[in-house]
């Protein structure tokens, strides 16, 4: 298992990212949560197995068609044992 924090940064809010995210998420049963934050990035807080989790992660950086991903922050934190992935307003 495997818990990490990204900022994805570029168009990503308004383009149907969060939706494709929790899309994602649930395809590899990754558990956590996605949000806009204000500065208009986007904030993925996710676990889940490492593989599943790397292609998570990648899928996470191709984003949705209409989005436009400039760059990705990753960090790997403790785990937090989610039971499900949502989208957090």
């Amino acid at each position: 298992m495997r818990r990490v924090r990204m900022i994805i940064c570029g168009r990503v809010q308004g383009v149907g990212y969060r939706y494709y995210v929790q899309e994602k998420a649930k395809q590899n049963g990754i558990k956590g949560y996605v949000r806009n934050l204000p500065g208009g990035e986007v904030e993925v807080d996710a676990e889940g197995d490492r593989n599943e989790l790397s292609t998570f992660i990648l899928q996470c950086k191709e984003g949705p068609h209409l989005s436009e991903i400039n760059n990705c922050y990753i960090h790997d934190i403790p785990l937090y044992g989610f039971e499900h992935f949502y989208i957090k307003h």
